[in-house]
C-alpha cells in the first residue's frame, strides 16, 4: 500500500498569469462599438423627437434633455473605451486567459480540459470588419463563460479549430 503524502507546494514558485503577454482586441473593433453605440443614440434620439413631436404640451426643458442626453452619449463613449482598452486575451499550451473591466479587473483562466463547446458569432456590423466573437462554455453553464470579441475572422476560426482538437483529444 502506498504511504500518503501531502506536501506543501510553495506558492511564490508557481507561474503568474499577470505576466502573460496578452493579445489586445482588433483596433477595428472600436470602430464596430461606435458606429452600435452611434445608432443606438440615433434611434433614442429619433424616437424622443417623435414623442416630442406627437405630444401637444410645449416641453421648455427641451434644451436640457438633449443635453442630458449629450452627455450621457459622451459618458458610454468613455466607458466603452476604457473597456475595449482593458479586453485581452492569450491561448496558452493548456489553458486561455481573458482579461476584462473597467473598475475592476476580472482575469479569467480556463483549462482546456474543463472547455465543453465553442462557437463562433459575427454580428451584421462586425462582419462588415471581418471581425468575429469566440464564445468558449464549459459544463454546468448555460451561457458562455468567455466571449472574445473583435477578433479577426480567419484568427477566430483558427482559435475554434484549436479548442475543438483539445475538445476531442479530451474525449
Amino acid at each position: 500500500m502506498a504511504e500518503f503524502s501531502n506536501e506543501t507546494i510553495d506558492t511564490t514558485a508557481l507561474p503568474r498569469y499577470e505576466q502573460v503577454p496578452l493579445t489586445s482586441l482588433q483596433s477595428k473593433y472600436w470602430t464596430v462599438v461606435l458606429l452600435t453605440i452611434t445608432a443606438a443614440f440615433v434611434f433614442v434620439i429619433i424616437a424622443l423627437i417623435t414623442l416630442l413631436y406627437l405630444v401637444d404640451e410645449v416641453v421648455e426643458q427641451k434644451p436640457v434633455l438633449f443635453g442630458g442626453l449629450g452627455v450621457l452619449f459622451l459618458l458610454i463613449l468613455l466607458l466603452s473605451r476604457i473597456s475595449f482598452r482593458k479586453k485581452a486575451y492569450a491561448f496558452r499550451q493548456h489553458d486561455v486567459i481573458y482579461r476584462k473591466g473597467i473598475i475592476a479587473t476580472n482575469t479569467m483562466v480556463i483549462p482546456y480540459n474543463r472547455v465543453q463547446h465553442v462557437a463562433l458569432h459575427e454580428g451584421l456590423v462586425s462582419r462588415w470588419f471581418g471581425l468575429a466573437k469566440v464564445e468558449i462554455f464549459t459544463a454546468g453553464g448555460v451561457s458562455s463563460d468567455i466571449e472574445i470579441p473583435g477578433i479577426l475572422k480567419e484568427e477566430a476560426e483558427d482559435i475554434k479549430q484549436l479548442l475543438m482538437g483539445k475538445i476531442q483529444k479530451q474525449l
